[in-house]
């Protein structure tokens, strides 16, 4: 069978959510797609490239996420919506964060839309720097969160062994550890709330940042 890049790229989406970013090899897509190792090899010289790839596809294809879908004039809503469609679009993946974290992209598309949203944040009063730290810090946060998220749930409803709530509690002493204790519901449960709460710390933060500013230059 011919392949392509684009094959390949999608065959390796396809065994990602079957079997996990550790697994994943360009051999084992060789036998995925019923061809010679070296012919998948010809398309990509390493699987970080393939990573890079597949990571650009899927922030490419999730780029409607990250925008509002209702026009909106507010860069908190912009910023926000940014995050949470962000995790959305990595949540679409098993191993989505991971995979995405420290790869490059391929191409220009993905920043399309980040240059979109940047342009709000600049019209709102933003500096470039500032928005650039306020979007890049809004990025790190929901890969680190959602790669922990997938590690507690590597798959939708299914919980890790390793993050079992009353294993973990039954270990710390409740009269040495009571803080610890009542953490573990909130560190390893229902974390889309956890999610909302720290963006909103973020660009609670940055509201506080602008305004300073702008009093400052009055």
């Amino acid at each position: 069978m011919k392949i392509n890049r684009e094959m390949v790229t999608r065959a390796g989406l396809k065994l990602l959510n079957e079997i996990g970013l550790e697994q994943l090899t360009l051999r084992r897509l060789g036998v995925e797609l019923e061809v010679q190792a070296a012919t998948i090899y010809w398309h990509f010289k390493s699987k970080e490239a393939l990573l890079d790839e597949m990571a650009t596809t899927v922030l490419t294809e999730g780029a409607a996420n990250l925008v509002p879908r209702r026009r909106s004039g507010d860069w908190k809503v912009w910023a926000s919506t940014y995050g949470e469609g962000l995790r959305k679009t990595l949540m679409a993946y098993r191993d989505g964060g991971r995979m995405v974290s420290g790869t490059k992209l391929t191409t220009t598309a993905p920043l399309k839309t980040t240059e979109r949203i940047a342009a709000v944040l600049v019209g709102a009063g933003f500096s470039v720097r500032g928005a650039v730290v306020l979007l890049s810090t809004i990025n790190y946060y929901t890969q680190s969160f959602v790669m922990e998220e997938q590690a507690v749930f590597p798959t939708p409803g299914e919980r890790s062994p390793l993050y079992e709530i009353a294993d973990r509690d039954a270990q710390l002493d409740a009269a040495e550890f009571p803080n610890h204790r009542q953490a573990s519901g909130i560190l390893f449960d229902r974390f889309d709330r956890r999610y909302k709460e720290g963006l909103e710390l973020i660009v609670r933060g940055a509201e506080l940042e602008i305004a300073r500013k702008r009093a400052k230059r009055r």
